[in-house]
């Protein structure tokens, strides 16, 4: 990154001393050029070495620094300090102004942000200002502007914009042109109407206005912009209901006329032609994204074949001509490489002061204009995006004016952008802001002291980061230690911005260490208590990026010792921004999803309103929100501690409501709805209570989604709820046997057709026949009738299933030999690998020990599968399961079923193999 050097000067009694130059920026290494030799007796530093180092920090810093001792008290008041302030990241009311006042008296420039700094400008008393720039400015009005050109007659430079001046008008335009003679340099955007009597107030009294722009103004008056003959340069981008005619014949006459912007207008081939032809001044007209001029062929020809310069030696630069080449073309040395143009200028040792002139007016307009044409996103521009656009704004970055730097990177983070709502971003373009160096650059710009380029720079990185590539070239460029160093800024702005990096950057599996290295997570976890009240957009971005952390086991638990449990469950209970509690939700559910390596769900269980906050976010309008809530309970709900306080906090009657409500919604939603009432469900007593609350139907109506994942949540709420013989008589009452029949026979998930049989085999092991005899006799003839029915049709599926992983061959072997072999060839043709991740309690693993010696074969078959699956060594909860298998004495019952005569030949091998699979748990527990 070029450097700039500025002279400083400061008063030394009645001496004016001219202090060293030095960079206006940190090195390339981020230090300040000082050696840490040791220990250092600051105070004791020589005055102009603390005042350089006052003026490479902040206001704010600057003023912390200050407030240490008397003596750097008096040196952060000098002058030569205060000649510049930019207030747009601060919050400044009239009583703030007025505390800066005494330090403003030889305040020349100013930036500011919104209506209540504009009104309390003229409270800084800087009565000597030049230059005030600023932007969101849609409620400034008419009195405001009055009086800040009232109280500034020396002003030279007035910009206001890029977002329109709605309240602006005519009047106040005439009260700057009489209380500012000096003006040379107006720049106002989306004013509604610019009559002609305030643009002849201009001419008669700013009679050195070289520089008007008048963007995207819906009118103005044309023949009265003929007046300002002092004029060098103009812009009317943007504005529409322009007479070309009128202008072509009028403004050619304009003596001094150089550049003239007339981008995004509807200028047509013949008024472009006529204003070179009838202009003896005009040097460079910018005419990006017209279309009129871009539709005709002739017009495009003519210039493209001329490198954009016409018989008189004028400069078109248009989206179909070469920007650069056209550029370079106004320099002597055309030899260098046109892509230069930019960097030679500003280098070069032989200087031109027009020529300064006009490339500083481009480097405006080209960057104001880019970042209106990114905002906007017309079709059709990806080729000039690709082989000329994102190369220009990079260019732009490096300009020594830092108005155009920051447009320039906001265009960068803008134009990359194809859908906010779901972070797309075009991959061409990203990794054509790649190749180009774009990456290094942005992070000069985000080391910078400036806290408008670190903000415009980390908002690039953050939208560049969203693709792979460019987000591996960011952590290889050092920007993840700047991003963790900017995420600690006091400008919400910045720190906002670098948040939103920190977010895309830990998507990558491979940066989330890196990120907690940096002590990235940290820094977003005291985001978090920093701008806990009125920060929505920082606390969404930290939110996102420590819900990105926690998914990773070993920065789960960083983000837990960094105090993230607390901050996030404070978000979720107090924050009422949708994007804020969707992103601590999720943020709760990855720490949560850690069960069996830390001690997070407990955590997060634990910490006081944390369950009943999630369970009030599952009844949010935002379909988002109640995703990553219900998401969260699940999760939590592995816990045995956390089930029941979920419970008691009312969450089987609000997820019961979810799952009633979800018919409709995406499948994430559908998913975490019966995945947390599946959860819930482990529990006997809430098994009974969903039943009770009204929780079959909607689980039945989940079971037959078209999606995978929700026929697996939905079939394991199913399982658990079938456990209790009420609930198995309510699944046939409500037409389960139907859904699940379906899953057994037809789901791609093996996990749902796995345990919607499980579900059947806990229906029909005649445990439910005893339930429905109670009641009147009509009631359990129908009943029995029903049941009869159900009960054939599900066995029937049950056995369909059961011989899908049954291979005649392996079986064979199997059942003539009892070599180890033939049962582990068997036994890796049934497997279900995700069954392994399954917890049964002591209740179920009887119940299945039981089913062996059930009348039925197929459900001896099913239950000594089932137990196949939950003992395979090697399982999640193999060792818990042989366990159980062992209290209850399952052995004896097994060899019974394996040496039956009449039992199925499936139930014989497969309770041969679990019999082996407790003598290979009992051998490893005795080594």
């Amino acid at each position: 990154m070029s450097r700039r050097l500025r002279r400083k000067v400061v008063k030394k009694g009645k001496e004016k001393v001219v202090l060293p130059s030095y960079p206006e920026i940190e090195n390339d290494d981020g230090g300040l050029g000082f050696e840490n030799k040791g220990f250092a007796n600051w105070t004791s530093l020589p005055d102009d070495t603390v005042i350089q180092l006052f003026s490479c920090l902040n206001y704010r810093d600057r003023a912390n620094l200050a407030s240490t001792c008397r003596t750097w008290r008096l040196l952060g008041a000098s002058p030569c300090l205060w000649n510049s302030l930019d207030l747009r990241a601060h919050r400044c009311d009239s009583a703030a102004a007025a505390s800066l006042a005494s330090r403003g008296m030889n305040l020349q420039k100013l930036r500011f942000r919104g209506q209540e700094t504009a009104d309390a400008i003229i409270h800084l008393q800087a009565r000597g200002l030049r230059e005030i720039s600023g932007d969101y400015c849609r409620k400034i009005n008419d009195a405001t502007l009055s009086v800040i050109a009232a109280r500034h007659e020396q002003l030279e430079s007035l910009q206001l914009g890029p977002d329109f001046c709605e309240k602006i008008t005519t009047d106040a335009i005439k009260a700057i042109a009489v209380c500012c003679p000096k003006l040379n340099k107006l720049r106002l955007s989306g004013v509604k109407d610019v009559h002609g009597d305030a643009i002849d107030a201009l001419a008669k009294h700013c009679r050195n206005l070289m520089d008007l722009g008048f963007m995207d103004c819906l009118k103005v008056e044309e023949l009265a912009l003929g007046n300002i003959l002092s004029l060098r340069f103009l812009s009317v981008a943007g504005t529409t209901n322009l007479k070309w005619g009128l202008i072509s014949h009028l403004w050619g006459k304009l003596p001094n006329l150089t550049g003239l912007d007339v981008s995004r207008t509807d200028i047509t081939p013949n008024a472009a032609s006529r204003l070179f032809a009838s202009s003896q001044s005009l040097k460079v007209l910018c005419a990006l994204n017209c279309s009129a001029l871009e539709q005709d062929v002739t017009f495009f020809a003519t210039y493209n074949n001329n490198n954009n310069i016409n018989n008189k030696g004028k400069l078109l630069l248009a989206q179909f001509s070469d920007i650069f080449k056209g550029i370079a073309s106004l320099f002597a040395d055309t030899s260098k490489n046109k892509r230069d143009v930019f960097f030679e200028w500003r280098n070069g040792k032989n200087k031109d002061k027009n020529l300064d002139m006009i490339m500083n007016w481009l480097e405006w307009a080209l960057s104001h204009t880019l970042l209106r044409i990114a905002e906007s996103n017309p079709q059709g521009l990806d080729s000039f995006w690709l082989k000329q656009g994102a190369a220009l704004l990079l260019s732009l970055m490096q300009s020594s004016q830092e108005d155009v730097q920051e447009k320039a990177a906001t265009a960068l983070a803008t134009f990359v952008v194809i859908d906010d709502e779901n972070a797309s971003i075009d991959c061409g373009r990203a990794e054509a802001v790649m190749r180009d160096g774009g990456i290094r650059l942005l992070l000069n710009l985000a080391r910078s002291w400036r806290e408008g380029l670190q903000s415009e720079a980390a908002k690039a990185i953050a939208n560049l980061s969203v693709n792979a590539n460019v987000a591996k070239a960011v952590a290889d460029e050092g920007g993840i230690n700047i991003l963790s160093s900017l995420a600690r800024s006091m400008n919400r702005s910045v720190a906002e911005e670098a948040a939103g990096g920190l977010w895309n950057l830990s998507v990558g599996e491979e940066h989330k260490g890196a990120i907690a290295e940096a002590g990235g997570v940290k820094s977003l976890v005291d985001l978090i208590f920093k701008w806990s009240a009125g920060g929505d957009g920082v606390l969404e971005r930290a939110a996102g990026a420590l819900a990105n952390l926690a998914a990773d086991d070993k920065c789960s638990m960083e983000v837990a010792l960094a105090g993230g449990v607390h901050a996030l469950v404070m978000l979720a209970r107090n924050c009422k921004f949708e994007g804020v509690q969707e992103q601590a939700a999720r943020a709760l559910a990855n720490l949560a999803a850690h069960g069996d390596s830390n001690s997070n769900n407990a955590a997060v269980g634990q910490e006081a309103g944390a369950l009943e906050a999630l369970v009030l976010l599952t009844k949010s309008p935002h379909e988002g929100v109640r995703q990553e809530a219900a998401g969260a309970l699940w999760n939590l709900s592995f816990d045995d501690r956390n089930r029941e306080a979920i419970a008691a906090a009312g969450g089987v009657e609000a997820l019961v409501a979810l799952a009633q409500s979800c018919s409709n919604a995406s499948p994430g939603l559908q998913e975490r709805a019966a995945g947390a009432l599946w959860g819930l469900s482990v529990s006997e007593a809430n098994s009974i209570a969903i039943g009770r609350e009204g929780g079959v139907a909607p689980l039945i109506a989940l079971a037959r989604s078209d999606a995978e994942d929700v026929h697996e949540t939905a079939a394991g709420a199913l399982w658990n709820l079938a456990f209790n013989p009420g609930n198995a008589l309510r699944i046939v009452e409500e037409g389960g046997v139907p859904a699940l029949v379906h899953l057994c026979a037809s789901s791609v998930s093996k996990m749902a057709r796995f345990m919607a049989a499980l579900a059947l085999a806990y229906m029909f092991d005649g445990r439910m026949d005893e339930f429905a005899l109670i009641g009147t006799s009509s009631e359990s003839t129908s009943k029995s009738v029903s049941l009869d029915g159900a009960r054939r049709m599900a066995l029937k599926h049950i056995e369909t299933f059961i011989l899908t992983f049954s291979d005649p061959q392996s079986f064979s072997a199997a059942a003539v030999s009892s070599a180890p072999a033939a049962l582990a060839q068997v036994t890796e043709s049934a497997r279900i690998q995700e069954a392994g991740h399954l917890r049964c309690s002591g209740a179920e693993i009887g119940r299945f020990v039981a089913m062996l010696r059930n009348p039925s074969s197929i459900l001896k078959s099913c239950a000594a599968f089932a137990l196949l699956q939950f003992s395979i060594p090697g399982g999640r909860h193999a060792v818990h399961h042989a366990t159980l298998l062992q209290s209850v004495g399952a052995a004896r019952v097994l060899r019974g079923a394996a040496a039956a005569a009449t039992a199925p030949i499936e139930a014989k091998i497969f309770a041969r193999i679990v019999l082996r699979n407790l003598e290979h748990h009992q051998m490893e527990q005795s080594i």
